[in-house]
């Protein structure tokens, strides 16, 4: 299992990009900003709207079409990784505090919702630019609590729609004094590096808020990985049968709107732009938040693997699908060549089967992505 994830690490990969082609810095960042040959979009809300009209006609699926998705494992995987994250941040938190109040900025449908019930935090705010999501989110909250036993002590919530890279959230809490524990960041911010101002706001929204010993933490698109699989690519695009990302042009990559368009299956198919981390690292300091850690999610995979709760929390959520398939099961794809990894590994001497794996193609997809946890520092 473990060394089926090895498969598209990118550590060295991403060294050696950053040796031989740093990301473009800019100087004057409004002023480029306006003229990059990557910035198609206006410079009003143009691309805003892209996004919430592309999650708000997202259809929601029951669990059985989930389960027939070809990337429903990759998708279980992410989940997992989440739920470690989320786990470790409450469990660090409480060790000095009992209530525990949380942001969940870009909550989409509410997929987190029961992360933090299992975490028994005591306020959650979800905020989202898709005002469909937030009512669908809205929605599962309010069924949450009405399945609950009614001795569960549920977490009181608030649902916002905005956008949170333009609009200021402190304007529209209800508690204009509201302070958080936690800001949740899921698959996200990347949104927000269309400009300066917008990842500044963003940040801002996530961070100000913030208690001391406070902690944003979130998941991203690694810049380095993808650039490093453009410049090895023969086209202005690469990917697989799960996804594609499409930049306009190489070897231009400024630090704000450097704009790709990324499709995966079934899930997005929208305009992204690159975060470049230590740029990122840099702007979180105007909030006092210092990064704790930075993990791709091989690195990340690799190290919480090994607690046995973690691993026994994988197989409940079937985060990988077992190969060989066990009689009358199926592969979540039947193309033998995204599993010659896995039949390497079934081979070697002393390997206890079945494996836990996913298809070649869904490691290549999430290994596009990073963990980073910061804590505000007073």
């Amino acid at each position: 299992m473990a060394e089926d994830s090895r498969l598209n690490s990118a550590e060295g990969g991403n060294r050696t990009l950053q040796e031989q082609r740093p990301l473009k810095r800019r100087h004057d960042e409004d002023e480029d900003e306006a003229s990059s040959p990557n910035k198609k979009l206006d410079t009003g809300e143009g691309h805003s709207q892209k996004v919430a009209t592309h999650y708000n006609a997202l259809q929601e699926c029951g669990l059985e079409q989930r389960s027939r998705s070809r990337i429903v494992h990759m998708r279980n995987f992410n989940n997992w990784l989440k739920s470690v994250l989320i786990g470790e941040v409450l469990d660090t938190l409480r060790c000095d505090r009992r209530e525990v109040c949380v942001l969940d900025l870009g909550c989409g449908k509410g997929g987190d919702l029961l992360k933090w019930r299992k975490g028994r935090i005591s306020r959650l705010v979800c905020a989202d630019i898709a005002a469909v999501s937030v009512e669908q989110c809205q929605q599962r909250y309010t069924d949450m609590k009405r399945r609950s036993h009614p001795n569960e002590r549920i977490f009181t919530a608030e649902f916002i729609t905005a956008d949170c890279s333009r609009e200021l959230l402190s304007e529209k809490l209800s508690d204009p004094e509201m302070q958080f524990d936690v800001c949740s960041c899921q698959f996200v911010y990347h949104y927000s590096f269309e400009s300066q101002q917008q990842a500044d706001t963003m940040l801002r929204n996530a961070c100000e808020r913030l208690r001391p010993g406070g902690f944003f933490i979130g998941t991203t698109p690694d810049a380095y990985e993808l650039v490093k699989r453009l410049e090895q690519s023969d086209s202005n695009s690469f990917g697989n049968e799960v996804y594609r990302v499409t930049f306009q042009k190489k070897g231009d990559y400024p630090l704000f709107g450097c704009q790709y368009d990324f499709n995966l299956e079934g899930v997005v198919d929208v305009p992204e732009f690159l975060v470049y981390f230590p740029l990122f690292v840099e702007m979180a300091k105007k909030y006092k938040m210092r990064l704790v850690y930075k993990k791709t999610f091989h690195q990340f995979f690799e190290e919480k693997i090994k607690d046995e709760r973690n691993k026994s929390l994988m197989q409940r959520m079937q985060a990988l699908e077992q190969y060989p398939v066990e009689d009358r099961g199926r592969l979540a794809c039947d193309s033998v060549k995204e599993y010659e990894h896995a039949e390497r590994r079934a081979q070697s001497t002393g390997v206890s089967l079945p494996l836990g794996t996913l298809s070649r193609s869904e490691w290549e997809a999430t290994s596009i992505y990073l963990v980073f946890v910061f804590e505000k520092t007073a």
